[in-house]
């Protein structure tokens, strides 16, 4: 399902909390610098979008930290000044591409959960390497999440859905896929609005770390 234009943002904000480019940021990555608590239970979302979810799972709860990362720098902007528009201040945004992140940027142990909603499904067949469900991601935050942490996984495509269940039964030593429970009159993305509103399904599953 392909973006939608946003609207245009407050360029007199100051990002200077919110916002921060990977390609500038030195690894591994010091929590301090981010935020007031760096000691609280740190989530981070990959593919934050118009950042809904990094919004409200923030702000609906303060004792945990987020990181939301977006690849597209607008989006990232867009998400940032959600926050600030709220006063959010355990929330903050990396503009860039994850995997440097995952791979360099946080301590073995140190996630309390990852958060992939609705990626990109890039559906031509020479194209699907480079979805974000990979195992190279994956062993990643096989390391990085803590005892008991989760990797949740929701998408609105069924193959993509499909085939990621399928690597992580043959390949991750995470336990699942479980479904978790949720209010069907609730969302967490505005791609899972979206999808709602057109009564299409949306694929839900998490995965924890014994």
């Amino acid at each position: 399902m392909p973006r939608r234009s946003l609207r245009r943002i407050n360029q007199s904000l100051d990002y200077s909390k919110h916002l921060y480019l990977v390609k500038e940021m030195e690894f591994p990555c010091d929590l301090a610098l981010y935020f007031e608590n760096p000691q609280a239970p740190l989530e981070v979302e990959i593919g934050s979008g118009k950042g809904h979810f990094l919004h409200d799972a923030s702000a609906a709860n303060p004792e945990h930290n987020f990181i939301g990362i977006e690849v597209a720098h607008n989006y990232a902007a867009f998400c940032a000044a959600r926050l600030i528009g709220d006063n959010i201040r355990n929330a903050c945004v990396f503009s860039g591409d994850a995997l440097p992140v995952f791979h360099q940027g946080f301590s073995p142990e140190s996630l309390y959960a990852v958060h992939v909603y609705f990626p990109d499904p890039w559906w031509k067949k020479k194209h699907r390497k480079r979805r974000v469900m990979q195992m190279e991601l994956v062993r990643c935050v096989e390391s990085l999440l803590c005892c008991g942490g989760k990797l949740h996984f929701w998408t609105d495509v069924e193959e993509y859905f499909q085939t990621a269940l399928e690597m992580m039964s043959a390949e991750s030593i995470l336990k699942g896929p479980f479904v978790p429970e949720v209010d069907e009159n609730a969302w967490r993305t505005h791609f899972e609005k979206r999808t709602i509103q057109e009564g299409r399904p949306v694929f839900r599953s998490y995965f924890v770390k014994e």
